[in-house]
């Protein structure tokens, strides 16, 4: 680990720890339970800023449950699970030239990475996957010929 920095620190309710790495803040759970013992997971409170997703770029979507075209279970054991909204995420990245603003990070529960809402200047909304090291209040900008940010 000689290029991570790692702070270790109990917290108030003396059953965490977090680490610290490069990007990530992971909390190592204590074990009071054997199903718990080497548990980690990642501290939220340090990355998500908005709790409710962006209206306008949700939308409802139907999984499959195992079912097929006449409704019939076809594969079993699939199905259930808690119900989700679908977040239009901008993997495209055709607003060439136009800066935006990162507003929040998100939480997607469709995706194991989090998302960013970014706010152009011509005022359109959308949803892109965070890079590493980036925070809210940065802006941005997609071309060929912008100079990259470390």
């Amino acid at each position: 680990m000689n290029s991570a920095q790692c702070i270790a620190f109990s917290s108030a309710s003396g059953g965490e720890r977090l680490t610290q790495n490069a990007h990530t803040k992971v909390k190592h759970i204590k074990p009071t339970t054997a199903g718990q013992r080497n548990r980690s997971a990642i501290d939220y409170k340090e990355y998500l800023t908005v709790s409710t997703p962006e209206k306008s770029l949700t939308s409802g979507f139907r999984r499959g449950s195992g079912r097929n075209a006449y409704g019939r279970i076809t594969a079993r054991h699939t199905g259930g699970g808690v119900k989700r909204n679908w977040r239009a995420v901008d993997f495209l990245y055709d607003k060439i030239g136009v800066p935006g603003t990162i507003v929040s990070v998100e939480y997607d529960p469709n995706r194991t990475g989090f998302i960013a809402l970014v706010v152009y200047k011509d005022g359109e909304k959308r949803y892109i996957l965070v890079p590493a090291g980036v925070s809210v209040g940065r802006e941005i900008i997609t071309g060929e010929k912008v100079p990259a940010d470390p």
